[in-house]
């Protein structure tokens, strides 16, 4: 096995140890558009057409992945959306 391989095995054997989770965004009835697009611009650093279509996602879906990474990333993330009023959870 040459040595790029070897790095390219132990870079998948990495990428895979990795779990990676979501903040999923619930739709409540008491926020507005402009409050969620504001949240999600502030606290997961979505540009503002990001949040506007994951705005309108969780309005006619019921909910969005609003956020991906590892679960210690999310945690602050996802606390601070809840502060703010907003439902979400990590899976």
């Amino acid at each position: 096995m040459s040595t790029k391989e070897k790095i390219k095995e132990d870079v998948d054997v990495l990428a895979q140890d990795v779990k990676q989770h979501e903040i999923i965004l619930f739709n409540d009835d008491v926020n507005t558009f402009e409050f969620v697009i504001d949240s999600l611009i502030k606290v997961c650093n979505h540009s503002s057409e990001q949040a506007e279509q994951c705005t309108y996602l969780v309005h006619y879906k019921g909910k969005c992945a609003v956020k991906t990474g590892e679960y210690d990333e999310l945690k602050p993330r996802c606390t601070k959306l809840l502060n703010l009023g907003l439902s979400a959870e990590i899976v």
